[in-house]
C-alpha cells in the first residue's frame, strides 16, 4: 500500500515592494524538493489581496481562496521577516483571515532580520499555538549582515543547509502524525 505525499505550503509573510520573502522561499523550496518526502508549494499572501480582517463581507474571492489553499495543505513552513520586533502585518492577517483549516497541522518557521529575525518567529509561534498549529522546535535563523549582499540580495551561509533539512524533516513527521486528527 502506497501512502499519499503530503502538501507543505512555504508561505511567504511579506507583501512589500522590493520584499526578500520570494528570495527565501526559493531557496527553501530547492532544499526541499531534493528530499521527495512531500509536495512542497510556494504560497504567496500577496496574491490573495486579502481585506482587513473585519472589512468586507467576508464573500471576496481572495478570502476564499485563500482559505481553500490552506485547506489543501498538511502544514507549513512560514518564511517570516522581522519588522518592528514582530511578523508583518500582513502576514497576521492572513493568519488571522482562516481559523479551522489552521487546525492541527504543523509548521516550520525560517526568519531573517537583524537578529535572524528570531522576535518575529516568537511571536508566530504563540499565534500559532491560538490556531492549533503545532510549529516545529528546529528554526532557521537568517542574518541581514551576513546572509544578504546589501540587505537585499539573498546569498545564504552553507551551515543553514543542515538546519533547513532538519526543520523540513521535522514538519513533515508532524503534519504526518496530525493528519490522522483531521
Amino acid at each position: 500500500m502506497t501512502q499519499e505525499k503530503l502538501n507543505i505550503g512555504i508561505i511567504l509573510g511579506s507583501t512589500r515592494q522590493g520584499r526578500a520573502s520570494p528570495q527565501v522561499g526559493e531557496w527553501v523550496k530547492g532544499i526541499a524538493d531534493k528530499r521527495e518526502d512531500a509536495n512542497y508549494e510556494i504560497v504567496d499572501i500577496s496574491e490573495f489581496k486579502l481585506p482587513f480582517l473585519g472589512e468586507g463581507t467576508g464573500d471576496e474571492p481572495g478570502l476564499q481562496a485563500w482559505n481553500q489553499k490552506l485547506a489543501s495543505l498538511d502544514g507549513f513552513v512560514f518564511i517570516v521577516q522581522e519588522y518592528n520586533h514582530s511578523i508583518t502585518g500582513a502576514l497576521k492577517n492572513a493568519l488571522d483571515s482562516a481559523r479551522d483549516v489552521w487546525y492541527n497541522k504543523a509548521a516550520g518557521i525560517v526568519s531573517y532580520g537583524s537578529t535572524g529575525g528570531a522576535r518575529a518567529a516568537e511571536h508566530l509561534r504563540g499565534i500559532c499555538g491560538e490556531l492549533k498549529i503545532a510549529d516545529v522546535r528546529t528554526h532557521p535563523t537568517l542574518s541581514l549582515f551576513t546572509d544578504f549582499v546589501n540587505f537585499s540580495e539573498f546569498n545564504p551561509a552553507e551551515l543553514h543547509l543542515e538546519n533547513v533539512n532538519t526543520m523540513l524533516g521535522e514538519v513533515v513527521a508532524w503534519s504526518g502524525a496530525l493528519k490522522t486528527l483531521r
